[in-house]
């Protein structure tokens, strides 16, 4: 009987080229080197304690006596209280600023978006004359600081007022359509470029049911453009929510926002840090709770047509 072949040796695994790795795992070529990972590690511990030193600077002065936040400073408070996130709405009328600042950045977030909406579904579905001339110049809208539109608002709204009779300037009105004038033109943009990314079949498969222009806008477009949507929608808000130039000059003592109303804190004869601390991170809420629910379509939002 012949004898059968020796089986072949199996060949002995390639020993791991760095040094210190485990045995029989192979590292991935993209995978940084040890060296990075270090400095990446310290310099987000850095950047994580710039950020959060002013948030412990503000909750902890926010907690403590008047007398102990005027006096020197101190990492370790010695007594904790909440009576300045009782103060804060007596010593200042802070609800009726919540409330104007509810209205105005709920209004002019609203109309941003119902505008934006039809603007961008006609410049990205339709092809017309002066379509390109309309984009850039709602682009470069952009480029002009806000100071530079103060005087002349501030004098169409007197003069539309001693006009008419309407009294815009003082009025929540008047700050609605001042903020509009600052969120539309980027809302306009950015849903164009996020319309451009639905799919033209779409409103093609909505034409063959027997939609409009309108219907297909409102059944098939706007339900896939919901994180772009929603990205204008906390753009245009946080806009109008923590402006203070404008609010300062078109607002009287009844429709002050709290951008502005948080002045009201700092007297001739005293400033009361611990309210002024406690009432800005009650007004940060919002935004923030905000931003957290709406986070992942707002990140989608974003970034959407950036690969195509």
């Amino acid at each position: 009987m012949p004898d059968s072949p020796s089986p072949s040796p199996r060949p002995s695994p390639r020993p791991s080229s760095r040094p210190g790795s485990r045995p029989g795992r192979r590292s991935s070529p993209l995978a940084p080197p040890p060296s990075f990972r270090v400095i990446r590690a310290v310099f987000l511990t850095l950047l994580s304690g710039f950020v959060l030193l002013p948030v412990y600077v503000m909750v902890t002065s926010s907690l403590k006596p008047l007398q102990d936040v005027a006096g020197r400073f101190r990492w370790i408070p010695s007594g904790l209280t909440l009576r300045p996130y009782i103060d804060i709405w007596h010593t200042v009328p802070l609800a009726r600023y919540f409330v104007n600042s509810l209205i105005v950045a709920g209004a002019a977030t609203a109309a941003s978006v119902v505008i934006a909406v039809f603007a961008a579904y006609a410049v990205s579905r339709h092809r017309f004359r002066g379509r390109r001339l309309f984009t850039v110049t709602v682009l470069s809208t952009q480029m002009f600081p806000g100071i530079l539109f103060l005087l002349p608002l501030f004098l169409i709204f007197v003069n539309i007022g001693n006009a008419t009779g309407i009294a815009l300037y003082g009025s929540r009105g008047a700050l609605i359509l001042t903020y509009l004038t600052f969120s539309l033109p980027f809302s306009i943009w950015m849903l164009i470029g996020y319309f451009d990314s639905v799919p033209r079949d779409l409103d093609e498969a909505a034409t063959v049911d027997g939609c409009g222009p309108i219907g297909a806008l409102f059944r098939v477009v706007v339900p896939a453009a919901v994180p772009g949507i929603v990205a204008v929608a906390v753009y245009a808000f946080m806009t109008a929510w923590g402006e203070v130039l404008f609010a300062s000059v078109m607002t009287n003592d009844t429709t002050r926002t709290l951008a502005v109303g948080l002045q009201g804190y700092s007297t001739q004869t005293d400033v009361y840090w611990n309210q002024i601390m406690a009432a800005s991170l009650v007004v940060s809420i919002p935004v923030v709770a905000g931003f957290l629910l709406l986070q992942k379509y707002l990140v989608a939002g974003l970034t959407a047509g950036a690969v195509k």
